[in-house]
C-alpha cells in the first residue's frame, strides 16, 4: 500500500480499520495528500474483500497499472522479461519483482499469460508493480517482432537449450539490448516460441539439481544480462548516440 501511495493517482480508495488507521498513519496521510478517498471500515468488511488470511487492516481501489506495448517500444528498452503462457500468479509476480531488482525496463505479459492484477501475483511483485512498465495481452509473435525492431536481441530462456548462459557471458554477446523470454511452469516453451528467439539458452546446472524453477531461473537470466550490459563496453545504445 505505501508503494500504491507513491505514484501520482494511482490509489484511488483505501478502507482501513481503527486500529490499522492508528498503526499506519504515515501511509493514510500519504493516501490523502495523493487525492484517495479513505474509508473507516469494520474488521469483517476487510476480511470480506480481502484475499489474504490474515489482512493488514487496509485495502486499496488502485487505477490499472498496465503501458500500451507501443510505449515501450517507443522507449527503446534495454532489459525486457517477456513473460509467455505463464499461468502461476505467484511467478508471475516474482518474475516482475527480479525484473525491477535488476534494473529491466520493462515487463511483458503474452495473451496466454496470467491476470497481471490476480491478488497473489500483486503481493507477490511486493510493489514492483508500481516501479516499471508491464504490458499485458501481447501475443508472443508481436513480442519478439516489436522489441527485435527496435534493436533488442531476444533469448529464450529454457533448460534444453543449446547454448549455455556461461558460455554467452564469456563470448561477450551479452552486452547489448536484451529481451528474455520466459515459459510455462510446467511445460516450458514450446517449440515454435523458441524458434522465434535469436537464440536458446539454458542455465547450467552444476550441481545434482534437476531443474530450477521459473522465477530462480529469471533472476539469474536477467542478472546476467544486467551484469554484463553494466561491464566496461557494454549495453549499446540501439539510437547510435
Amino acid at each position: 500500500m505505501r508503494e500504491a501511495t507513491a505514484y501520482g493517482d494511482t490509489l484511488v480508495e483505501l478502507f482501513v480499520t481503527v486500529e490499522a488507521a492508528e498503526r499506519y498513519a504515515d501511509i493514510i496521510g500519504a493516501a490523502r495528500d495523493a487525492g484517495a478517498r479513505v474509508h473507516l471500515a469494520a474488521e469483517q468488511v476487510i476480511a470480506d474483500i480481502s484475499t489474504t488470511v490474515t489482512p493488514q487492516g487496509l485495502v486499496g481501489v488502485c487505477r490499472f497499472l498496465d503501458t500500451p506495448f507501443e510505449e515501450i517500444l517507443a522507449a527503446r528498452p534495454k532489459l525486457v522479461a517477456v513473460l509467455a503462457n505463464v499461468r502461476d500468479p505467484g511467478n508471475a509476480g516474482t518474475v516482475l519483482r527480479c525484473a525491477d531488482a535488476a534494473g529491466a525496463e520493462a515487463v511483458v505479459l503474452t495473451d496466454a499469460s496470467v491476470d497481471l492484477y490476480n491478488p497473489k501475483a500483486v503481493r507477490a511483485s511486493v510493489g514492483s508493480l508500481f516501479h516499471l512498465p508491464v504490458a499485458v495481452g501481447v501475443p508472443v509473435e508481436r513480442a519478439v517482432a516489436g522489441l527485435r525492431e527496435t534493436g533488442v536481441r531476444v533469448l529464450a530462456a529454457d533448460g534444453a537449450g543449446e547454448d549455455d548462459l556461461d558460455a554467452e557471458l564469456d563470448a561477450g554477446t551479452m552486452g547489448g539490448p536484451t529481451a528474455w523470454i520466459f515459459g510455462n511452469e510446467a511445460w516450458g516453451l514450446p517449440e515454435e516460441t523458441r524458434a522465434l528467439a535469436d537464440a536458446v539458452v539454458r542455465v547450467p546446472i552444476h550441481g545434482k539439481a534437476e531443474s530450477l524453477n521459473l522465477a530462480t531461473a529469471a533472476a539469474v537470466c536477467l542478472y546476467a544480462s544486467a551484469r554484463a550490459q553494466r561491464a566496461a563496453g557494454g549495453c549499446r545504445s540501439v539510437t547510435g548516440n
